[in-house]
């Protein structure tokens, strides 16, 4: 190599060592600087753990909830899911409230049970390991609810039910402990209504225990605990009991807002008690002033006739003429000739209703297995068919919100038996469900 050469490339070495000694000097600085700041964001979103170890496995902030303390504590905070076969049939956004997955009696009514337990005891009224009992009156749902919760905080459980329930209910009560009484089917004017008898054996109850004379302790229905009986009686009566649509106000009308992200059009809702309808609409009505509330009523029920048209039934359907009801239905748990404590509170909030009959119920609760796989109730099944209605008059683009109070296995013996089996139908249009007739 010349000398020329050497000259040339030592220059260069020189040059190129200089210069990346003045580029470090100018950069290096904010280079350090960025990765300084960027080690310390990252030390911030993410722990390095050993994933080797089962105990080491992080639990994520959208994982399931933490530990809660007896039963109890399983009841609340219920899916929303989207159903999906009406919702693309109808083209709105229709919400099902899964109260199948409360954790007690696996119904909405562990809400109600839970709250009306819970402020007879903030009031003194139930005392746990006591000896005191819970009376109620109730289709079968409620009743299972208070089963269950009173034997977890201490209380024992004597239920009334009308004699035409399904058979499956009164099953499930006596396996939980529960005194039953299935008693025929009679208005609520009358003493043996199922109600009245369940308010009559409480009293009774507290009356032997604290050993009044006989001439105060008879009342209707009291030979059966005319000896002294330990604790006192406790009737939830749950059709006027405010903590029914407290719950709901408390519990799942929140949850729906928190839910829906407030965005919501309509809440579609059946009513026996009237605490479910009531109480989401007292908590929603005043967040989304545009709401529509929607009652879902079986055939046979006076309430339609009274959102719709301010009376609460036609002559012929006035209670005291029949025992039950005019017009005999399947579904069980919501539909009533009165207007109870529970619904009046709420009742200027429903603006609409939808009558539902036996056929169009029985239709639905096959579509909903048969497209969806969700096997359903009487009073889940009205309540689909009224948010599918509700849908239509709204047009497509709307969210609605209906309640999925019970799972059929409550439902086998009545409702499922006169629907049948499902078997491979899968061609079933919604059309059909609609025009849905009863037998002749």
């Amino acid at each position: 190599m010349s000398d020329h050469s050497r000259a040339y490339i030592g220059t260069a070495f020189v040059a190129g060592a200089l210069l990346t000694l003045g580029v470090k000097d100018l950069l290096y600085p904010k280079l350090e600087q960025h990765l300084r700041n960027s080690r310390r964001e990252s030390q911030s979103t993410i722990t390095l753990q050993d994933l080797t170890k089962e105990d080491d496995i992080p639990i994520s902030r959208s994982g399931p909830p933490a530990i809660v303390d007896g039963i109890e504590g399983c009841i609340g905070n219920t899916p929303l899911f989207r159903i999906k076969s009406l919702s693309e049939a109808s083209g709105c956004e229709i919400l099902g409230k899964a109260e199948f997955l409360n954790g007690a009696g696996q119904s909405s009514k562990d809400r109600v049970a839970l709250s009306m337990i819970q402020i007879a005891e903030e009031h003194g009224i139930l005392t746990p390991h006591s000896g005191d009992t819970v009376y109620e009156g109730t289709s079968g749902s409620t009743g299972i609810s208070l089963a269950t919760l009173a034997r977890a905080k201490g209380y024992l459980a004597h239920i009334c039910m009308p004699s035409d329930q399904a058979v499956e209910k009164s099953d499930l009560l006596l396996k939980l402990g529960a005194i039953v009484d299935r008693v025929p089917p009679a208005p609520i004017v009358e003493k043996d209504n199922f109600v009245n008898r369940a308010r009559a054996l409480a009293h009774a109850h507290t009356a032997s225990s604290a050993n009044v004379s006989d001439s105060e302790s008879s009342i209707p229905g009291s030979a059966e605990v005319s000896s002294p009986t330990p604790g006192r009686g406790y009737f939830a009566d749950q059709f006027e009991n405010e903590a029914n649509w407290r719950a709901h106000f408390n519990g799942t009308g929140p949850e729906i807002y928190a839910q829906c992200g407030g965005k919501l059009d309509a809440f579609v809702a059946g009513a026996g008690t009237g605490g479910t309808i009531s109480g989401v609409a007292l908590f929603l009505k005043p967040k989304i002033p545009n709401l529509s509330v929607v009652l879902a009523d079986p055939q046979g029920s006076g309430l339609y006739n009274r959102v719709r048209y301010g009376v609460m039934f036609d002559i012929k359907e006035r209670e005291g003429t029949r025992r039950r009801r005019q017009v005999d239905t399947i579904v069980e748990g919501i539909g009533i000739n009165r207007v109870t404590a529970n619904f009046e509170v709420g009742k200027e909030l429903v603006d609409d209703a939808v009558r539902v009959t036996d056929a169009q119920a029985l239709a639905m609760a096959r579509w909903l297995v048969e497209k969806d796989g969700l096997f359903l109730g009487s009073s889940s099944a009205v309540n689909c068919f009224a948010a599918v209605k509700t849908a239509m008059r709204l047009g497509p683009g709307h969210r609605i919100v209906t309640v999925l109070s019970d799972s059929g296995s409550r439902h086998l013996s009545r409702f499922w038996a006169k629907a049948g089996n499902v078997g491979g139908a899968v061609d079933t249009k919604l059309e059909d469900v609609l025009n849905a007739k009863d037998e002749q």
